[in-house]
Formats: structure tokens, C-alpha cells, sequence
């Protein structure tokens, strides 16, 4: 294992001497390396393009979205599935995450865990994988074995297989049809890749489950109208985004709001089109879930 080529895993010149800095020098150079990741990102923008493309189709075939990574990269894979369920309403199946050693590692190391490819055939199986789902394996060092046996076993069964490594020239690349690699030099802190690596990774997915879900109607306008309501904060939330987006007064939006079964998205047609729960209902499902479709 030659380590040392990998950009992940190389000193940073510029913090040879951390242990020096006073806290208010180290927050700066720290600051520093954070500003080099975003734009890092940027020149990957054409690799992520098409991969959003896919998840969007896949979305309107009925198939599936599932991360997959071990240690940061399979906790920000989950994190990033679980944060879908609320911002946009979905199943807690459309989008999944998948970590190496199962829900203790969230928490928790699971020795060897990462290091089986065979594990990361195992979960894809037990997750009921098909050809209409697509698979993003993330790895910062991009040389993850549980995540190269995910990708190998997704795309033996025609998934869609993605990569998002942190090197250039990643091993994960060759077994993805989509890889995405970024470069934003080696870490503060040399080898800890929950930092700019794990940034970056989190920028991506950022970027990939909001993009795609903009993609499939789950947006109006820039308002999430498929939140779930699950809490007083998010049934204020609600009905602030039925007042922006059909320009009513609170009274209306909260009545509006009720009548429609706390669903926003069904709230906000049936007062722009001046319909019955029912019928707007109707036109939503005519138009792709789509709101612009409906007016």
C-alpha cells in the first residue's frame, strides 16, 4: 500500500508546525486551507452533472439513491440520506446510506470493517439492490475495499455506480461509471480526512441529493414545498412557504394549511388554482408533481 502518492495522506507543507501556532494563527491557516476546498469542488462540477442527471432518472423510474463509505465517508453518506426524508418528504427508502460495520459505526470504529470487500457486496444484497437504483461509493482515500465491492456488485447488476474520492487517479474510479475525484491538498492536520476531505464530500452531496430532488418537482421556486411538518419549528416553516410562494397572510396559509392535511405542496396549488383538496390533487399528479405544472 503506497500511501504516501496519495494527496489524502501527504504533509501540508504550510502546517509543518501546528504545534507552534497560537490558537488564533492556527484558526487562520486552518481558515486558509477550508477556502481551497470549495473551489476544488468547482472544477469537478462537470463530473457531478451527469451523475445528478442519472439520480434523476433513476428518481422517475421508482429507483433508489444509496451512499455507501466507511468511517467520515459513510457517516456523511448517511447523514446526507437521512437529512432527505424531512427537506423533501421522501420514503426512507429512496434515499439510503450505508456504512461499513452497520449503525455502531456511526458512533463507533468497527475493526476491519472497511477492509471487506465481501461486506460491501453483503449490504447492496440485503438492501435489495436493482438496475434501476444508483450507488455512490465515497472514499476519501479512494481506495476503499468495501466500497470497491459495492461498486463491483452494483454494476454486475446493471446499477448506476458513482465514486467520489478526494485523489486524483483514484482506484475507486476504475469501478465506477461515474467517478468524481477532488483535489484540495493535503489536510491541516496530515491524514485527518474528516477535515478538507470530509468537506468536500459533504459540499458533493450537498450538491447531488438537492439538485436531484430540484429535479423531480420536490421545489418551488427556491421553497422546500415537500418538507414534512414534524416538529412546531417545521409547522411554522410550512406555512411561511405557503405565504411566500401564493403571497397570502398567515390566516389564509394556516387555514390552507389544515384543509390540505398539512401536505404544503397540495396547500399551496389549491390556492393558486383556486381549487378543492381533491382537485388539486389531480393536477399535481397530472403534472409530474411538478407546481409550475399546475398554474
Amino acid at each position: 500500500m503506497n500511501l504516501e502518492k496519495l494527496t489524502t495522506e501527504r504533509r501540508n507543507q504550510e502546517t509543518m508546525n501546528l504545534d507552534e501556532l497560537s490558537i488564533k494563527e492556527a484558526l487562520e491557516k486552518m481558515n486558509q486551507e477550508d477556502q481551497k476546498v470549495a473551489l476544488a469542488v468547482k472544477e469537478a462540477l462537470p463530473q457531478i452533472e451527469p451523475v445528478i442527471q442519472s439520480i434523476i432518472d433513476s428518481f422517475n423510474r421508482g429507483g433508489r439513491l444509496i451512499y455507501m463509505g466507511a468511517g467520515t465517508s459513510g457517516r456523511l453518506g448517511v447523514l446526507d440520506a437521512a437529512e432527505c426524508v424531512p427537506t423533501f418528504g421522501v420514503d426512507p427508502t429512496m434515499v439510503q446510506g450505508l456504512i461499513a460495520g452497520g449503525q455502531t459505526a456511526m458512533t463507533v470504529a468497527v475493526e476491519g470493517a472497511e477492509d471487506s470487500r465481501e461486506l460491501g457486496q453483503q449490504d447492496l444484497v440485503d438492501s435489495g439492490l436493482t438496475d434501476k437504483d444508483v450507488v455512490i461509493g465515497i472514499a476519501a482515500s479512494g481506495r476503499t475495499p468495501y466500497v470497491i465491492g459495492g461498486l463491483v456488485y452494483a454494476d454486475s447488476i446493471g446499477a448506476a455506480t458513482v465514486s467520489i474520492s478526494c485523489n486524483k487517479e483514484a482506484e475507486i474510479s476504475q469501478y465506477a461509471q461515474m467517478p468524481i475525484e477532488v483535489d484540495a491538498g493535503p489536510e491541516f492536520l496530515t491524514g485527518s480526512t474528516r477535515l478538507k476531505s470530509g468537506t468536500a464530500q459533504k459540499l458533493i452531496l450537498n450538491m447531488i441529493s438537492t439538485i436531484s430532488m430540484i429535479g423531480i418537482g420536490k421545489v418551488y421556486n427556491n421553497l422546500m414545498v415537500d418538507v414534512k411538518p414534524t416538529n412546531e419549528k417545521l409547522v411554522e416553516r410550512s406555512k411561511r412557504i405557503i405565504m411566500e410562494a401564493t403571497n397570502c397572510d398567515y390566516e389564509t396559509a394556516t387555514a390552507y394549511f389544515v384543509k390540505a392535511d398539512e401536505n404544503v405542496k397540495l396547500a399551496i396549488v389549491m390556492i393558486l388554482t383556486n381549487t378543492s383538496k381533491e382537485e388539486a390533487s389531480e393536477k399535481l399528479i397530472k403534472g409530474n408533481n411538478f407546481i409550475k405544472n399546475t398554474i
